[in-house]
């Protein structure tokens, strides 16, 4: 079996699993990661996580040119504004987590710090989540909206649509944007609670401890 076998099968079975347990539903989300060569395997338009196959998934070459599989997802331009902006970037993931969404219609939001700091994971994981706002599904100006953060954020969340991780490899990325969505969740548990969060002292010892990109 190929490392691109190997990767085709992987973007396959992390996708069913998250579609499994309800991270992301019907035909929503999209997928992609770079391969040895140094292109991209990308989820085809209109497809479900629960439903991908190996063989069909978008084949893209180093220089950017559809070479093979079905016609990739209408979210490219958020994909490629990762890979552009961040050299770490193995693999991108977007869902419609509903936790997540939801989290992005609470007015008190802060923009630029999307997650509450209720566990250590959230911080390690993705940093500072940047909230952007609401733009039509396949909207270029997602793209640029990721550009314009500079290489900034690891992480982002659509408003009214749903979070994007970028990770070193796929299952990295997986496991990013699940904890995005758990604490998403978390935070609309303790809504309209006194909940402790963590203190401005804990963030920075988690930061500094785990070298978490913050500022």
């Amino acid at each position: 079996m190929t490392e691109e076998t190997r990767l085709r099968e992987q973007i396959c079975l992390l996708a069913k699993s998250m579609f499994d347990r309800g991270l992301t539903g019907g035909s929503t989300g999209n997928i992609s990661a770079r391969t040895p060569d140094g292109g991209l395997l990308v989820s085809p338009t209109g497809t479900s996580f629960g439903r991908l196959d190996p063989a069909r998934l978008s084949r893209f070459d180093a220089t950017g040119r559809l070479i093979d599989g079905d016609k990739p997802t209408k979210e490219m331009p958020l994909h490629s504004a990762f890979y552009e902006t961040r050299a770490t970037t193995g693999a991108v993931v977007h869902l419609h987590a509903c936790h997540s969404v939801a989290w992005s219609l609470m007015p008190e939001v802060d923009p630029g710090n999307f997650l509450p700091p209720l566990t250590p994971y959230s911080i390690m994981k993705l940093g500072k989540v940047q909230l952007l706002p609401f733009f039509l599904p396949g909207d270029p100006a997602m793209g640029q909206a990721v550009r314009g953060l500079a290489g900034k954020r690891s992480a982002v969340m659509l408003a009214n649509h749903g979070p994007v991780v970028a990770g070193k490899d796929v299952e990295a990325a997986c496991n990013a944007i699940e904890e995005l969505e758990d604490t998403a969740r978390l935070a609309i548990l303790m809504r309209g609670y006194d909940a402790k969060q963590l203190t401005p002292e804990q963030v920075r010892a988690v930061v500094t401890e785990f070298n978490v990109e913050w500022d």
